[in-house]
């Protein structure tokens, strides 16, 4: 089963190796990874879709993910209400005639197209994972010459509080 895990962090160099360092020795299979600063000076948010068979697995993993040093708060936001997108840009094969089928094609999804070379055409789109995978399907039949995909970036709605493993700090 696939879950969506945050990890709030101290902004350090090394910080992403050491955790998925611990998730490649725990064995589990990352799908994707975003990272990026956050509203606090000096801490980012790392946001990771794994693959987990096991609950235990998954509570562990979080455990071993509070005992580093540089990350302050885990959270597993997989069964709450929450904002998630993905940005995928889209490199189709296009000349002059097919512009216009292209641009019919992408505009029900919102997506845009934001570069134009003589036998080319780069499509942005947002939303999430089936959205963006729907609208490579229809482009395919043009050719997709290049493909570039961020990841999941995600975060619970409004004032919900996430399922959270914060790990506590003596300041003695």
């Amino acid at each position: 089963m696939k879950r969506i895990i945050t990890a709030l962090v101290n902004n350090r160099s090394g910080v992403l190796n050491r955790v998925t360092g611990v998730m490649s020795k725990r064995q589990f299979n990352i799908e994707s990874i975003t990272v990026g600063l956050t509203e606090t000076d000096g801490v980012s948010r790392m946001t990771f879709v794994v693959h987990v068979e096991d609950d235990r697995k998954l509570e562990q993993l979080i455990k071993q993910l509070n005992k580093l040093i540089d990350v302050l708060k885990v959270s597993d936001i997989t069964d709450q209400s929450i904002v998630a997108r993905e940005l995928a840009l889209i490199k189709v094969i296009s000349n002059p005639q097919v512009r216009s089928e292209i641009g019919g094609i992408i505009e029900p999804f919102r997506a845009s197209i934001i570069d134009v070379s003589r036998d080319s055409v780069t499509v942005q789109v947002t939303g999430d994972s089936e959205k963006i995978e729907a609208l490579i399907e229809l482009l395919k039949p043009y050719g997709i010459k290049e493909l570039a995909r961020t990841g999941l970036t995600a975060f619970p709605r409004g004032s919900q509080k996430p399922t959270t493993q914060v790990k506590q700090v003596s300041l003695i």
